[in-house]
């Protein structure tokens, strides 16, 4: 026998007359993050990818999971311990319509904030994670105590990764560069960030006052070798038609900084680390790249996203923060 209602004795509302406009009272017994796991799980086939999309435990997702079947009764995914999880045709069901509620839920929430005037809400940024470090967690802070009823969520990812999560909904906006943006995404632009190539110290560029992809290409270079970033670096060499001398490619900004001050070669970057050593504490030496554009540092997103009050909140104190402009 199913249990009554909460907070509403089933004798009582059996009882109670039916009329124009009395809907029965029903008690929620899965919430929106619920709904938003089961999203991102079936969405993803997996519990730790999941969790790595959401910022949250896999512990968290699974006991999730665990308390929408058992609510709902019936078995949402299929387990299989090599392949991860697989939707059950119910599950396809369940997985549709949850997105339709998160979705509305979104809406109300925006509408909410329009009406009322408050900045408020969930907000999901991305970064990218070549400069993550650097200017998100500053912005986090003065956006949210500007703002403390802001639900802020940040995710670090390379720039494949944030083209398809803001098409896809998952960041409401993000910080990147303009680069190769696609057509359906929108770009503000905040800041020029040139580049400039970074040395150990005691490497014989070191000591110059610039340096162009001719000074370069006799040297070792370590690659940070991200999707688009990577091509970015390599394009430096291209225009004359020069190919640099790649001994180490690695993913991890940190990773290159401190092989690039241990000696292992020079590297390429445009966000400047302050202050201008490694991760283990070694010297580094940033010297102006000449012949080379300008990045700029910006915001994507998706087509329509400005229109939110909470986005629009994010986009202006970020021109605010970075370029000191109060318009």
């Amino acid at each position: 026998m199913r249990r009554p209602l909460t907070g509403c004795p089933a004798t009582n509302e059996l009882s109670r007359p039916a009329g124009p406009g009395y809907f029965p009272a029903m008690a929620l017994r899965f919430t929106l993050r619920q709904l938003e796991y089961l999203v991102a799980v079936g969405e993803t086939g997996s519990i730790a990818a999941a969790a790595d999309r959401v910022n949250v435990s896999s512990p968290s997702i699974s006991v999730a999971i665990a308390q929408l079947e058992q609510e709902f009764g019936l078995p949402l995914f299929v387990r299989r311990h090599a392949q991860g999880l697989s939707l059950t045709q119910g599950g396809r069901q369940f997985v549709a319509e949850a997105r339709a509620v998160l979705t509305a839920a979104a809406r109300l929430n925006d509408l909410a904030n329009e009406i009322t005037g408050k900045v408020r809400g969930p907000l999901s940024v991305a970064c990218l994670q070549t400069f993550a470090q650097v200017v998100l967690p500053g912005l986090r802070r003065s956006f949210t105590d500007l703002y403390p009823e802001v639900e802020f969520r940040q995710f670090e990812r390379h720039q494949a990764e944030i083209f398809e999560g803001l098409r896809q909904a998952h960041f409401d906006v993000a910080l990147t560069y303009d680069l190769d943006i696609p057509a359906d995404l929108r770009f503000e632009p905040l800041l020029p960030l040139p580049p400039y190539a970074l040395f150990a110290a005691e490497h014989p560029l070191a000591a110059r006052a610039s340096v162009t992809a001719a000074d370069l290409a006799p040297h070792p270079m370590v690659l940070l070798d991200l999707p688009f970033s990577s091509d970015y670096f390599l394009d430096v060499f291209r225009p004359l038609s020069l190919r640099p001398k790649i001994v180490e490619r690695t993913r991890d900004i940190s990773v290159m900084r401190a092989m690039v001050a241990n000696g292992f070669g020079f590297s390429i970057a445009n966000i400047q680390p302050a202050p201008e050593t490694a991760p283990d504490g070694r010297a580094l030496r940033l010297v102006p790249l000449e012949g080379v554009p300008s990045l700029n540092l910006g915001l994507a997103l998706a087509e329509g996203a400005r229109g939110a009050l909470t986005i629009r909140a994010f986009i202006d104190h970020c021109r605010r923060a970075l370029t000191g402009d109060k318009g």
